[in-house]
């Protein structure tokens, strides 16, 4: 009788329990599209296999495994393993972590793994917590987020972390996970059902490689089909439109092409032509694309391509954004229309676009240096004494609000990020009295 009701409890679970969670892999050999970041010859599937790990911050977009990854690493290291989240948790949760995780080391239980999941939200003093401890091997600190670490996660905290990027997934990778699901007995469909391979493809660019997002849409498709001895189970693109409605236009095979189409008009924007570029939108629209992935695509053209050739293409392009937002279908085509013209209309420069990537890409290569004595901030007890903000000339003490001195660190003295490109208003004129 026991047995009888727990297999009863085990089937409800199942059914209860989202796909996409039973799906997850239990193991680095079933994980799918991330051979860099945990293939056989990857430094992270060596420090797990050895149970020799060390903190790690796993960085990449939604639905690529970072929290997957954290639930093999509990499952397979001999460590304690504790689980938080940095939405719900502060300081006071940590401290108690901590607290725990050395005395578990003192009664000599090794170590504790601390997963944190969205480490990004944490600010700096909740950062700052976990800095010595994380140093001194109280804890291995396994972080996540979707956010570029470099800014958001404190210098000193991430020099001691490995971070280990999972890339977004493609969609061949997305239809083999969509595979496996169908054809699981025991997490998945077990074959219960056929899928026609354009069905799974068009799921696998819908997806646009989050695998978590994918496997929630095949469990509402599989929910659309007969249930068992009452017709073909069989899940074919029009099975796929009841459940994906008009969006599926963009992503049919026999029909537009989502990414050729949104290629297209942004190019047609960058190049000038209104025409073509109302042109593009309107197939986008008509499509059932998602306004707030066409209004990103403008406001992102704006500032990448026109810049600062005309600084008030990004007003117009936000503005656009905001009011297709507000009045919704079909009165968002107008407003989307005339930042569209704009754009396309205005002058062209892409040098604060250029800059920043080449300012970037110094940041994570180079050694930049540390910033100048004296534009380091003197407001605190002490600074002063250190030289910080001695020599600094306040530029509206001087004629025209303007006085030559160094910005940049000693190391980077001559770099220029910023070349004007002379079109438009982008002359790179300033104010030198």
């Amino acid at each position: 009788m026991e047995d009888l009701f727990g297999n009863l409890f085990a089937v409800e679970e199942k059914q209860q329990t989202p796909l996409a969670d039973r799906m997850r892999p239990a193991r680095l050999e079933d994980f799918v599209g991330q051979e860099k970041a945990v293939g056989r010859t990857s430094p992270l599937r060596r420090m797990i296999e050895r149970d020799m790990l060390q903190s790690i911050l796993f960085y990449g977009p939604p639905g690529t495994g970072k929290t997957t990854l954290a639930q093999v690493i509990a499952h397979t290291t001999g460590e304690q393993f504790v689980s938080i989240n940095a939405v719900s948790s502060g300081v006071p949760e940590l401290r108690k972590l901590i607290a725990k995780a050395q005395e578990n080391q003192r009664r000599g239980m090794g170590r504790t793994i601390v997963f944190i999941d969205e480490i990004h939200r944490f600010n700096k003093a909740q950062q700052d917590v976990l800095l010595p401890y994380v140093e001194n091997g109280t804890i291995v600190l396994i972080g996540a987020t979707t956010e570029n670490p470099f800014f958001e996660i404190n210098s000193p905290l991430l020099s001691r972390m490995k971070v280990i990027r999972l890339e977004k997934l493609q969609p061949q990778h997305i239809v083999q996970i969509l595979q496996r699901a169908i054809a699981d007995p025991e997490r998945g469909y077990g074959n219960s059902f056929t899928a026609d391979a354009e069905a799974l493809e068009i799921i696998g660019d819908f997806a646009a490689g989050d695998a978590r997002g994918a496997l929630n849409l095949l469990e509402q498709a599989e929910f659309m089909l007969p249930l068992a001895g009452e017709g073909e189970r069989r899940l074919t693109t029009g099975v796929l439109r009841s459940v994906i409605g008009n969006a599926m236009q963009r992503y049919d095979k026999k029909g537009d092409q989502h990414y050729d189409i949104v290629s297209a008009f942004i190019k047609s924007m960058r190049g000038s032509d209104a025409d073509a570029a109302l042109h593009y939108l309107a197939r986008m629209i008509e499509g059932g694309e998602d306004l707030r992935f066409i209004a990103r695509r403008i406001v992102i053209c704006a500032a990448e391509d026109v810049g600062l050739a005309d600084p008030q293409a990004l007003v117009v392009a936000n503005a656009a954004a905001q009011a297709a937002d507000f009045v919704g279908l079909p009165e968002a085509r107008i407003p989307l229309a005339e930042a569209v013209c704009y754009i396309a209309n205005a002058p062209k420069s892409n040098t604060a676009y250029m800059g920043i990537d080449s300012a970037l890409a110094d940041v994570r290569r180079a050694n930049c240096g540390s910033v100048p004595k004296h534009l380091r901030d003197a407001h605190y007890p002490g600074a002063k004494a250190l030289g910080h903000g001695l020599e600094y000339k306040y530029p509206h003490s001087y004629p025209g609000g303007w006085v030559e001195q160094q910005y940049l660190p000693d190391e980077l003295v001559g770099k220029r990020y910023y070349i004007p490109s002379g079109h438009g208003q982008d002359t790179g004129r300033k104010n030198k009295g």
